[in-house]
């Protein structure tokens, strides 16, 4: 261990927070900058998190060369191979849509009785719930994909209730029953799809052990070293099936080399992908990340350390760094914010 050096608990274990920062960095693909496929950095990753369109496409290109947005909503759009639905945690994920249907049944049994209580406090009652599913289910199968707002008119025009929080919840309900996913990107909009047509038929009984012991392998792919702590917070699972998951953290491997500056989306899986976020977020900038109302800002990072954030509006990159940055790191950093702005700018759909 190099002298001085802090350390964070990892598991039995304490890891300096170098190493820690690169392996992390590394299962994350956010070591160097490679041509690699939406599905690819997916695949690596297991889940993005996607209650911001925008949000999942950018952690996307943070790890992958020369995609651009419209890629990323091409696979959602005609190749079909990425999907969203309300799977770890309870919030919108974008997985991999051969993993979607194991991911839905070991997560959508967790989510039912939340939702029912959440639909009741926006003043769906459950009958009610029950139709606008069977509503939702039917306009789906009758006129394909659409988007949040039209499935609201749909269902208003049925008499079911779609102000304040209803339609959002009410739609996360069908998701949650397997009846819808988002799938397809119409006009810029994440649209709702027919599960079993999009996803090519029912989804599958699938055995839990075997789901968990595919998540675990998953999990540490992308993102060790980590404990059962970490991947119980992470998917939003009891910490007893995460313990049976991941018997022990993973071995140690050779240290790979710090990565690179990164301009991270909000929400980004580095930020979210374990317990203690400390590793990679200094206690005294802690709030400027996430100040809290569930707000996780877009970070800069340099050696997997973040620096300050960044905002994107107009097609324009503005970086506001904690402190002073090396002229070396502020070049790296407006690189990125350069490609960022490449990326987002051929968006045609």
């Amino acid at each position: 261990m190099r002298k001085g050096a802090s350390t964070l608990p990892v598991g039995d274990r304490r890891v300096e927070q170098p190493q820690l920062r690169a392996r992390r960095a590394a299962a994350q693909l956010l070591d160097a900058a490679r041509p690699r496929s939406a599905p690819e950095v997916v695949e690596r990753l297991l889940a993005v998190q996607a209650q911001e369109l925008r949000s999942a496409r950018l952690a996307i290109r943070a790890r992958s060369a020369w995609l651009t947005a419209s890629d990323v909503e091409r696979e959602l759009t005609a190749e079909r191979s990425l999907v969203a639905g309300w799977l770890l945690r309870g919030t919108l994920h974008l997985v991999r849509r051969k993993d979607y249907g194991w991911l839905h049944a070991l997560t959508a049994p967790t989510q039912t009785a939340a939702s029912r209580r959440r639909l009741g406090q926006e003043g769906v009652p459950p009958a009610a719930a029950e139709r606008a599913v069977e509503r939702i289910e039917a306009t789906l199968a009758r006129e394909g994909p659409l988007t949040r707002a039209e499935l609201a008119e749909r269902l208003a025009a049925d008499g079911i209730r779609t102000e304040g929080q209803a339609t959002p919840r009410l739609l996360k309900l069908a998701a949650i029953r397997g009846v819808a996913v988002l799938g397809p990107v119409r006009d810029g909009v994440h649209a709702y799809a027919l599960a079993r047509e999009w996803l090519g038929g029912e989804l599958p009984a699938v055995d839990r052990g075997a789901a968990l012991a595919e998540l675990g392998r998953r999990y540490l792919a992308g993102h060790a070293p980590a404990s059962p702590e970490d991947l119980a917070t992470w998917a939003g699972l009891p910490l007893r099936d995460a313990r049976a998951t991941l018997a022990d953290v993973d071995p140690d491997v050779p240290i790979p080399v710090e990565p690179p500056p990164r301009l991270l989306p909000p929400f980004d899986p580095y930020l979210l992908g374990w317990k203690d976020r400390s590793f990679m977020v200094s206690p005294e900038h802690a709030r400027r990340v996430h100040p809290g109302g569930g707000v996780l800002r877009a970070t800069a990072t340099v050696d997997g350390v973040a620096v300050g954030t960044w905002s994107l509006s107009g097609g324009r990159v503005e970086i506001d760094p904690f402190a002073p940055l090396e002229p070396r790191h502020a070049a790296a950093l407006e690189a990125e914010a350069a490609d960022v702005e490449r990326f987002e700018a051929r968006v045609t759909a």
